[in-house]
């Protein structure tokens, strides 16, 4: 798969080899190598645990080389929530596994798009949907590891790591949204994000969830290779997470 050759790549500081029957006509592909907490550079061998793709939702999980041999049980769950609540270009690929004596589960996600009143509902509608459907299977825990049963749901793991296109917009008025943006008024964007209500009001579809600091402008939507927005009535959204 290309885009895992491109992850391996940026990993592992490396060139992404051709594809097979690859041309020199396509748009070259920029690999940034991952640094480590200090600036430098990362110098590990990072491994694929896994990596799985619904029509448009690619998730791949990879590890330190070091810690590959204590990766256990990985599996995979496909939802999917779009055309006629069931085909794959809008729902969730979920993966799983243990890392030593820790469940984890990524969840990457595509929800329902939409700026106009109601269209949040859709959204929050799909990540119930995802929550409820996704199920991994179940496997009896051996009599010297009885704290290793395996969780069935994603919210049975012991960290659960939320992304993806999840299209959450900023409820204001396209203008004022620039002006704020102009501003670097992060605080007003985000008080008025509605991801970030679903997260802090009670009773939200994703109350009791941490998301972490936010510190950038909105991500959609840029022209290509440019730091101006497009001009378009969807500014304002920080729903690519």
């Amino acid at each position: 798969m290309r885009w895992n050759e491109l992850v391996r790549a940026a990993l592992n500081r490396s060139s992404p080899s051709p594809s097979p029957g690859a041309t020199g006509g396509g748009e070259k592909q920029k690999v940034h190598p991952v640094r480590d907490g200090a600036g430098g550079l990362q110098s590990r061998d990072f491994r694929c645990v896994v990596s799985k793709q619904m029509v448009g939702i690619l998730l791949t999980v990879w590890v330190r080389g070091d810690l590959r041999r204590f990766v256990r049980r990985p599996s995979v769950s496909c939802v999917g929530c779009g055309v006629m609540g069931c085909l794959g270009n809008k729902g969730a690929v979920s993966v799983r596994f243990w890392l030593r004596d820790t469940s984890f589960c990524f969840v990457c996600c595509h929800l329902a798009s939409g700026g106009r009143e109601g269209d949040e509902a859709h959204r929050n509608a799909d990540a119930a949907e995802i929550l409820r459907r996704t199920s991994f299977p179940r496997r009896h825990c051996s009599s010297s590891s009885p704290s290793l049963a395996t969780p069935h749901k994603i919210l049975d793991h012991d960290r659960v790591i939320l992304l993806g296109d999840l299209n959450y917009r900023i409820s204001l008025p396209e203008a004022k949204t620039r002006l704020l943006v102009e501003r670097h008024d992060w605080k007003t964007l985000l008080d008025n994000d509605q991801l970030r209500g679903e997260v802090s009001s009670e009773g939200g579809t994703f109350n009791g969830w941490n998301e972490g600091a936010i510190t950038f402008s909105p991500t959609y939507k840029y022209h290509r290779n440019s730091d101006a927005y497009y001009g378009c009535a969807q500014l304002g959204s920080k729903g690519d997470k």
